[in-house]
């Protein structure tokens, strides 16, 4: 099945009927603690412990995968306690839930480098993928170190290694070099916090999802704000760039008719 066309949804045009990969970008999380009078690294342990929430929701409606934002290439130029906060909290999570998570079944995944994490947190990472990988319920791909044009970079420079001819690369050839080449491709990504944009997240990815932005803050996205983006999921149309009548992407367009002239 390719990757472009996940199993419950057509390439056709026809309304899904739920999403088998969402994607989220957590944003609101310095916002909401200010809002509560709180300092910023609050606000990132609020919105954590919002995530089992948020998967828990997921799960029973059917997705299958859940790709979570939750630490780009470029947050490393935010303030050094701000940052040191955040591999701290990383470093609790697994340690708090990572048990949870394998009793529920749950198969974590890293998604992004390990290269710049402290060599005690990059070991715990590595475990906890371990330790749950013969898990067959939903699959958690957690963006920690992430950023989408340095993982394209990257397969690229891979395929260089590995010395292909430039006519044996295309996409199905690039895409097995990415960080999570057998994870399918997002349907849906949400993004809360009000904010409009990719920011550099999963960007070849998601060159067929639909996006849905809400103003609610990531420690407030409850299953209430889960239900409203699926039921918006479900009310669209998904085209891949074809119209509803046409040809599915994998079948070429119909010659046009040429009416020739007596």
């Amino acid at each position: 099945m390719s990757a472009d066309a996940p199993e419950n949804s057509t390439a056709s045009g026809s309304t899904p009927a739920g999403p088998n990969h969402v994607a989220i970008i957590m944003d609101g999380n310095g916002r909401w603690a200010q809002r509560q009078g709180m300092p910023r690294l609050a606000g990132h342990r609020a919105g954590t412990d919002n995530v089992r929430r948020v998967l828990e929701a997921l799960d029973r409606a059917g997705v299958r995968y859940v790709t979570l934002f939750a630490f780009s290439t470029e947050n490393w130029g935010r303030p050094e306690e701000e940052v040191s906060g955040l591999l701290e909290l990383l470093g609790s999570i697994i340690e708090d839930q990572v048990r949870d998570l394998h009793a529920g079944n749950i198969r974590i995944l890293h998604l992004g480098t390990q290269d710049n994490l402290p060599g005690g947190l990059a070991d715990a990472v590595r475990e906890a993928v371990e330790h749950t990988r013969e898990n067959s319920g939903l699959t958690l791909c957690v963006a920690f170190d992430y950023g989408g044009r340095q993982e394209i970079v990257e397969a690229v420079r891979r395929v260089m290694a590995a010395g292909l001819a430039p006519e044996d690369v295309d996409e199905d050839s690039l895409r097995s070099f990415f960080y999570l080449p057998d994870v399918p491709d997002p349907d849906l990504v949400i993004r809360t916090g009000g904010e409009q944009r990719l920011s550099n997240f999963l960007i070849w990815q998601t060159a067929y999802a639909e996006f849905y932005e809400t103003p609610a803050l990531w420690p407030d996205f409850d299953d209430a704000e889960v239900e409203r983006a699926l039921d918006e999921y479900r009310r669209r149309q998904r085209r891949f760039g074809v119209l509803p009548d046409g040809p599915s992407p994998s079948e070429p367009p119909a010659a046009p008719e040429i009416a020739h002239r007596g």
